[in-house]
């Protein structure tokens, strides 16, 4: 197994999301986002970046600037309206992917790979940032919903998506041997080496992914997208108001699973302001 060196967390501004987005009251989500008058507080746009001795990592890329100042990034009508009531970002200057980077002292050329959990804008807004020469991964079922009709009403933009130049890598967990990722049964491995496999967790999107880490030096760590908005809430069953709701169960069921295998594993969301402080004592643990 290779060496991971480090493990951080970048945040590209802030995002307000629903309550109901949050965790479901079993309202359908149209009456909710419709009828909503509250916002959470300003939530992270978390990106994870590792360190991994053949190159740099992300799991997922954040949200794009051009977002909060173009007027036409997002579209109009019906789908532009729902956009709206979704979600409202703050992104301050110095907030960028390739900001925050630097400030870790990195450059956005040391990226080698970036993996999406899914295809939502708070997620894919940092593609036209990365060099041409690193790989972008997302899984197949994500890929082939870019192609989908009203694709653009599921929360996937296809301008922001499908930028010339990237070296997209379609991602099909296949059957992994041994028990050592049960309850899950498929993985993705990554680097080839066993340290990031990327694991089917379906429920937000269809094809949503999750990243187990496993590095000799390191603690277990699992990076999962939008399968919560909150560790806690998660660890009680709790799931979200935005995917279907029996699949988010199942694999909200699977992950809990697995993390009672990994007792100290922590569990890494994309806006769940818990998550960084979780990272670093994860970290801090794992040094003694």
């Amino acid at each position: 197994m290779s060496e991971i060196r480090r493990v951080s967390v970048i945040s590209t501004g802030t995002v307000q999301i629903r309550p109901e987005h949050v965790e479901t009251r079993g309202t359908p989500l149209l009456w909710w986002l419709n009828t909503s008058r509250h916002w959470t507080t300003p939530r992270p746009i978390n990106v994870y970046v590792i360190e991994h001795a053949e190159g740099l990592v992300l799991f997922d890329t954040g949200q794009d600037q051009n977002s909060v100042t173009d007027p036409d990034y997002f579209p109009g009508g019906i789908p532009g309206h729902l956009y709206r009531r979704l979600a409202t970002f703050d992104i301050p200057h110095g907030a960028t992917l390739t900001d925050q980077l630097h400030d870790l002292g990195y450059d956005i050329a040391d990226v080698q790979t970036a993996i999406l959990s899914h295809l939502h804008q708070d997620h894919i807004g940092g593609l036209r940032e990365l060099p041409t020469s690193a790989r972008v991964m997302a899984s197949d079922i994500e890929l082939a919903g870019l192609q989908k009709r009203f694709a653009i009403l599921n929360g996937v933009m296809r301008d922001h998506i499908q930028i010339p130049g990237l070296e997209w890598v379609p991602i099909t967990p296949r059957p992994f041997p041994g028990d050592s990722i049960a309850p899950f049964t498929h993985a993705y491995d990554v680097m080839d080496d066993g340290s990031l496999l990327l694991l089917p967790t379906p429920g937000h999107t269809p094809g949503s992914l999750s990243l187990l880490l496993q590095s000799a030096r390191l603690p277990v760590m699992l990076f999962v997208g939008d399968v919560t908005y909150d560790a806690e809430l998660l660890a009680a069953g709790r799931v979200p108001g935005v995917g279907r709701r029996t699949v988010l169960e199942e694999t909200t069921r699977r992950v809990n699973e697995l993390a009672l295998r990994h007792p100290t594993m922590p569990i890494l969301a994309a806006h769940d302001p818990a998550a960084a402080g979780l990272l670093v004592s994860a970290l801090l643990r794992a040094r003694g």
